[in-house]
């Protein structure tokens, strides 16, 4: 039986049921999350030991991208799959920025509605419905400016069969010139065979691995930034220490279009 806890803001959440966004804030080293996505992340991270490690290089990622776009004069941000709030979010990294948060899981609307303030808001929404994100982004980002689109830890989500390309260019569609997409995505190019058969087993229902190529499709029609689709720790990345791609598992990029 589902138990549906209210204890946060009055916001329902079913704390019987694993969450991305839970299971995420758990290997990032967070609190907001319960006993079942606790248990499934361990459970991943038995067979596969650097999914914490993983995690956190898609959030260094994040921070990396969001001060690329910073320096570039880039002042306002889109977070799509934000997660709970934590560990860095856009709104730390860039303080000046005006940022719209969007997640559609309740329990990150319960700890974003901390944060709001005259530049920083919140959407419950999905990327699979871009329209009515961009309905709502635009009470509070100008978009006749640039803007920062962030698609991190997201878009693997998104199966091939929810149309993710099509919604992805829908949100770039509405973006102005001069404006950018960061994404990540899990992969599984630098998996060993039997590594990579597990995860299909394990995760295979909820997630989409893709390529460089497949990744790369989302990025039709931008300018891509040096060095273009690499691992995750690979773009831009702060010293020359870092984890091997076959850690991390995930790749990254970041486009602006012309």
């Amino acid at each position: 039986m589902s138990r549906s806890d209210r204890s946060l803001s009055g916001v329902d959440i079913d704390s019987s049921v694993v969450h991305s966004a839970r299971r995420y804030n758990y290997w990032l080293g967070g609190t907001d999350n319960f006993p079942v996505d606790r248990e499934s992340g361990d459970a991943i991270a038995s067979r596969f030991p650097s999914v914490p490690l993983a995690a956190r290089e898609n959030r260094k990622f994040l921070g990396r991208a969001v001060r690329y776009l910073s320096g570039r004069g880039v002042r306002q941000f889109l977070d799509i799959g934000t997660g709970i709030p934590s560990a860095g979010p856009v709104h730390e990294i860039a303080p000046d920025a005006r940022v719209v948060y969007v997640d559609h899981d309740p329990l990150v609307l319960a700890h974003a509605q901390k944060l709001l303030t005259g530049t920083t808001a919140y959407l419950h929404g999905d990327l699979r419905e871009p329209d009515p994100i961009l309905a709502g982004a635009r009470d509070t980002l100008d978009f006749t400016q640039p803007i920062g689109l962030m698609l991190i830890a997201v878009l693997h989500f998104a199966k091939d069969h929810d149309q993710p390309l099509h919604h992805v260019s829908t949100l770039v569609e509405a973006l102005p010139p001069g404006s950018w997409l960061a994404v990540t995505n899990a992969t599984l190019d630098f998996a060993a065979p039997a590594d990579a058969a597990d995860a299909r087993r394990m995760l295979g229902h909820e997630m989409e691995w893709r390529s460089a190529a497949e990744l790369g499709r989302f990025f039709d029609g931008l300018e891509l930034v040096e060095p273009g689709i690499v691992p995750v720790s690979d773009w831009h990345p702060d010293g020359e220490l870092r984890p091997a791609p076959a850690e991390v598992s995930s790749y990254g990029a970041v486009g602006r279009k012309p």
